[in-house]
């Protein structure tokens, strides 16, 4: 029976992993506590692909302390050689007592092994205390690992009466200024950001991560472009050092225009096989054959549409200001042909909100 020391040991692993968010994927977020007598003695969290995990920090940091002692993990230790070796065999060589885990590993390679080597070799163990910050902090994690394919979040400004922008296409600034820094903090947090030609064409965005949270952060940036409409003197080609640039094309698209804007440093791709144009499940599947476990979405309504109505999304991050711009022909988040009674509405779950200066920030998952 898990104690209000392991609550409060547990929490404390946790506070460790979210040191490391948006750095480590596409590997998860852990945290690991080591404790003997009512001490802490080690600790320590995974920081980013190809460094010891969180246990392995913990546990050096102990020494001959660890042996006897409780060991409290986020997420159970791996069985399998990757980047780095089986972190189960040290924990056993440690000499511990206990082990509290907070939850299984997805991954099916690890997926509840890990608990059984420790339980084999005679440990007292425990899981599933408190698994549901597991479940959200590994959220991104999960999905990937089980269906290569990213995560994806909807990100938009929107009005109080839901436009993303005016008549005219204008949208600057729907959001107040905190919003749009919170708008940056959460773009640290992700591996790629996603736009279509038309965001690029209107607002020529530089799809940078400018916080001061996250330092020279680099991120993917993507670029939904069928024919090749990319302006040759967008701003975004001048930031490569904020990372790369990726165009998703469609097979006709001008062979010259590909050339020059692989040119300047942009990488085009078009689609597998004889596909004249990438489907949303062909696009998410080739990024997570890229790695990309955790994806934000950026665009405008139709990119918006395209996910929700292909069943793709699945989280929506939404700034309501406390504006009216009216008007039958200024955008929505969504649009498409719609339902057609309230009941059959999609509802967002899992809702939360909060305020930043007068917008209201509104969460919830498809």
């Amino acid at each position: 029976m898990n104690t209000s020391r392991d609550f409060a040991y547990m929490e404390m692993a946790y506070g460790l992993a979210e040191k490391a968010r948006g750095r480590t994927s596409p590997n998860p977020l852990v945290g690991a506590v080591l404790v003997r007598n009512g001490a802490v003695i080690g600790h320590g969290f995974h920081e980013e692909p190809g460094k010891p995990h969180a246990e392995i920090l913990a546990l050096s940091m102990a020494g001959r302390l660890a042996k006897g002692a409780t060991l409290y993990l986020t997420l159970e230790p791996c069985v399998h050689w990757g980047r780095t070796p089986p972190c189960v065999d040290t924990v056993l060589a440690a000499g511990l007592k206990r082990v509290v885990i907070s939850a299984v590993d997805p991954n099916p390679l690890v997926h509840t092994k890990g608990v059984r080597r420790l339980e084999e070799a005679g440990l007292a163990v425990s899981i599933g205390l408190l698994a549901e910050r597991n479940a959200e902090l590994n959220e991104a994690y999960a999905k990937y690992i089980a269906r290569k394919v990213p995560f994806v979040t909807l990100k938009a400004a929107l009005t109080l009466d839901g436009k993303i922008a005016c008549r005219t296409g204008d949208s600057r600034w729907i959001s107040s200024a905190g919003t749009r820094d919170y708008v940056h903090l959460l773009r640290g947090e992700q591996d790629a950001l996603m736009i279509g030609v038309n965001t690029l064409i209107a607002d020529d965005p530089r799809l940078t991560v400018r916080h001061v949270n996250w330092g020279a952060k680099k991120i993917v940036r993507i670029v939904l472009d069928s024919r090749l409409r990319f302006p040759l003197t967008s701003r975004i080609l001048s930031t490569f050092e904020h990372g790369r640039i990726v165009v998703f094309a469609g097979r006709e698209a001008p062979a010259e225009k590909a050339r020059a804007l692989e040119a300047r440093g942009a990488e085009v791709v078009f689609p597998a096989g004889g596909d004249e144009a990438w489907t949303m499940e062909g696009l998410c599947a080739e990024l997570g054959r890229r790695e990309t476990a955790a994806l934000l979405v950026e665009g405008g309504s139709r990119l918006f549409t395209a996910f929700v109505e292909s069943g793709l999304a699945d989280k929506a991050v939404l700034s309501y200001a406390p504006r009216l711009v009216g008007g039958e022909g200024a955008p929505g988040f969504v649009g498409g042909e719609g339902v057609d009674k309230v009941g059959r509405a999609l509802t967002l779950k899992r809702v939360r909100s909060f305020s930043v200066e007068d917008d209201i920030i509104l969460e919830g998952y498809f």
